[in-house]
């Protein structure tokens, strides 16, 4: 059945057309997202919900998104996602990050301008049948020094075209490297050496716990005087009562806001005052920037849906589509490493450790850490998946460790899962041949080869003889067939352990029969989703 995706906000007719291409069933319901009552109702019949901002994907809406995998945000704020709600029902939520760069970096460059040149109240006084040449005294932004809070993607671009206009930039950002910096041609700086050199500073951060109020009454303080504030990211990066006062006391000229703390924005300490230039949240407002997203957001949805990929993911690590073709059957085989030892451990995990030996060690190991921890929850929390499992290990406490190492054994690849409780540790190692069939080949430290069905069977025993002709005739007596027999030893009359691929699952009674010989110190039915 082909997946099915409700586009509840306006997104241009190529997205939807998009979806329609690649075979995905869609309903364009633009106005539906306003509806809270009536998207609750039909929200469980899709797999994917295509939104921009006026759809409010709350906690009590996803509560009824029982069908729901993925949620894409044609743009970068996901205010309106309830991001851990979504991410306990194993929802990826995608936004697309990239499409609106240079329509937000632009609008900054254009508000600079403005609010150097007092452009909006030289056009209101000019329209007005003034002509008040000397009263609007600019600056020009040549030779001035540009202080970029954030040099990320949009401000990145923003650095790019202030050296265009031959301004002097120095940039704030934690995560820029001294060998990126130079390469943009900016000086990497701390904070408060950008404060006081700054001509201009211009803020392109996301609003955290870390940001909020970045620009305190105490940063703005440090500011140089006679400097022009400009914020087209979010609002509360701002303290904008603080900055209004600046601006009355004259320490700060000018400022340019394209946000603000609360939206919309009705009433503001920056409206009315002299050199201040307010515009409603237009940053990505372009038409090549709205039909970007939407393009975005669409190709990233279909490609999840159909073949698994994840791009531009807050809650999920990104695999590309090379990554999902190459990594499918890795991934798989981690999803059942994890489902065996699930199946096996009664007791807490206190620690997950996930090794990755030779040409799997150089992939996408946070996407397999994911699969595996998922197959390893799922048996006691069957509604979990690679989004919401990671979650829960979390609340749980469960430590995650993850080791790579390069190829050291007959294999070229392989993955190995040990999970550790207050009672033992429990190992397994898995590889996938060039069928692309995952393999179990290691329990207990054991070495076998053994193919993975959807219906297995697992026992432990001492190495004596009657083992096999035991298992076979009580699988013959109750009717249940074996495709697959695996066998493997420690050591001659040492333990020992079977593996056998059943065509149906083992009933009730052949189990007990099993335990009642005596022979068998565990008899373990096991179910994986081996399709």
């Amino acid at each position: 059945m082909a997946p099915k995706v409700l586009v509840s906000d306006k997104l241009s007719e190529t997205a939807v057309q998009i979806f329609r291409d690649r075979g995905i069933e869609v309903d364009f319901e633009p106005s539906l997202g306003k509806d809270k009552e009536k998207l609750a109702e039909v929200i469980g019949q899709y797999d994917g919900l295509a939104i921009r901002s006026a759809t409010k994907a709350t906690e009590k809406l996803l509560e009824k998104a029982d069908n729901l995998k993925v949620i894409g945000r044609a743009g970068i704020g996901v205010d309106n996602v309830d991001i851990p709600a979504a991410s306990k029902k194993g929802i990826i939520v995608m936004n697309t990050p990239f499409g609106n760069s240079i329509t937000t970096a632009e609008h900054a460059i254009a508000m600079m301008f403005a609010t150097a040149r007092q452009i909006p109240e030289a056009n209101a006084s000019t329209q007005a049948g003034k002509w008040e040449k000397s009263k609007f005294m600019g600056v020009e932004l040549y030779n001035k020094t540009l202080g970029v809070i954030g040099a990320g993607n949009i401000g990145s671009i923003v650095c790019d075209r202030a050296l265009g206009l031959s301004m002097k930039v120095v940039a704030y950002d934690p995560f820029l490297s001294e060998e990126r910096a130079q390469k943009m041609g900016v000086y990497k700086v701390e904070l408060d050496e950008l404060l006081a050199r700054a001509d201009f500073i211009t803020l392109h951060v996301p609003l955290t716990d870390k940001t909020r109020n970045i620009l305190s009454k105490e940063a703005i303080a440090k500011t140089k005087k006679g400097v022009r504030i400009i914020n087209c990211a979010r609002g509360g990066l701002v303290d904008e009562a603080a900055l209004a006062e600046a601006i009355k006391a004259g320490h700060v000229a000018g400022a340019a806001f394209d946000v603000f703390e609360i939206e919309p924005a009705t009433d503001s300490p920056l409206f009315g005052l002299p050199d201040v230039v307010c515009t409603p949240h237009l940053g990505a407002s372009t038409t090549e920037a709205q039909e970007n997203v939407a393009i975005q957001v669409a190709e990233q949805m279909s490609d999840y849906l159909l073949t698994g990929a994840v791009q531009n993911a807050l809650n999920m690590p990104s695999v590309t589509a090379e990554e999902a073709a190459v990594m499918g059957p890795w991934l798989k085989l981690a999803d059942h490493l994890g489902a065996f030892v699930g199946q096996m451990t009664d007791e807490p995990i206190k620690a997950i450790n996930v090794l990755y030996d030779g040409a799997v060690a150089e992939m996408n190991l946070a996407a397999l850490n994911c699969a595996a921890i998922a197959g390893l929850m799922k048996p006691t929390n069957p509604e979990l998946n690679m989004v919401s499992a990671p979650i829960v290990a979390k609340e749980r406490g469960i430590q995650v460790s993850t080791t790579r190492q390069e190829k050291s054994g007959a294999f070229d690849a392989y993955i190995k899962l040990t999970v550790v409780t207050d009672k033992r540790e429990r190992s397994i190692a898995g590889t996938c041949f060039s069928d692309g069939k995952p393999r179990f080949i290691q329990i207990k430290g054991i070495n076998i080869d053994a193919e993975v069905g959807s219906h297995m069977l697992y026992t432990t025993n001492e190495d004596v003889p009657g083992i096999i002709g035991t298992l076979g005739r009580t699988m013959g007596e109750g009717g249940v067939n074996i495709a697959n027999f695996t066998l493997g030893r420690a050591g001659v009359g040492k333990n020992a352990i079977a593996l056998l691929y059943l065509d149906q699952p083992a009933p009730a009674p052949v189990l007990e029969a099993l335990k009642e010989t005596g022979l068998f110190t565990q008899v373990r039915p096991l179910e994986f989703d081996a399709d």
